[in-house]
């Protein structure tokens, strides 16, 4: 009976350590990977870091080698001009680690990489073509940054977030111009004026609001609306609202964008 006991004694510790080695493996593992996407992160090979944060993640699903690489490859992504996994990383870094200290950091970056995405609807917004362009991107930018500064007013991140939004503002204003000019100038009057009517509404410190009026101006003197004309003219007038003002606003925003590409 002793000798049974001992021999159990001596198999269960056996058990034990191997179990004990393997666990301590497994971190050695994840930190090896870590450690190596990491020398590939920091040397800008975005590419060949993104396919060991994979590895790592699809091995060690949980834990902080996961939760840091992560919001590593989602900037990775970002930085490489893929936009979609870049947010798709961001995502499920939010859904997985709510209460990660650097949650703000995830919102941060879907809101860069929406902003960076948006690149050539926003540079082509005086096109002839842009009526058309849905700048989607830049909604979903701009709400990403809102949640950023409503869920946490604190962070770092919050003062870049609160100009980019303001730049974005300014930018969906004047596609709305754009397309409330379109309207105008085929003769759509009701349309160019509800449109106009969004800018002011939704917009109401951008720039773009001197040019809404003066659409509305122009489409209520084609219908003939006098009484609504000259009350929109009045407007205008008490905020400066001339043409060769209006071009003057819009081309110092149109210049503002250089001030945030990065």
């Amino acid at each position: 009976m002793r000798h049974s006991l001992a021999v159990f004694l001596i198999v269960t510790l056996a058990a034990c350590s191997t179990a004990q080695k393997v666990e301590s493996d497994k971190l050695e593992s994840a930190e090896s990977l870590y450690t190596a996407a990491k020398v590939k992160f920091d040397e800008k090979t975005y590419d060949a870091a993104i396919k060991k944060y994979e590895v790592l993640q699809s091995r060690y699903p949980y834990g902080r080698y996961a939760q840091q690489s992560m919001l590593e490859m989602a900037y990775s992504y970002y930085k490489q001009g893929e936009p979609a996994p870049a947010i798709g990383a961001a995502d499920r870094f939010i859904k997985q680690f709510p209460n990660n200290p650097h949650v703000d950091y995830a919102y941060y970056l879907k809101g860069l990489a929406n902003f960076s995405g948006d690149a050539g609807i926003l540079t082509t917004l005086d096109g002839n073509s842009a009526s058309d362009r849905d700048p989607e991107l830049s909604q979903e930018s701009f709400n990403s940054f809102k949640e950023l500064i409503t869920r946490f007013p604190d962070s770092q991140y919050t003062p870049d977030a609160k100009l980019r939004m303001q730049y974005l503002a300014n930018q969906l204003a004047k596609h709305d111009l754009h397309i409330a000019n379109y309207y105008l100038r085929r003769g759509a009057n009701i349309a160019a004026v509800n449109r106009a009517q969004d800018v002011i509404t939704l917009y109401p410190n951008s720039p773009a609001t001197r040019g809404a009026l003066l659409v509305m101006v122009r489409a209520y003197d084609a219908m003939g609306m006098v009484a609504l004309r000259d009350d929109t003219q009045r407007v205008l007038n008490l905020n400066g609202g001339s043409d060769a003002a209006t071009a003057a606003a819009i081309a110092a925003d149109k210049k503002s964008w250089w001030q945030f590409w990065r």
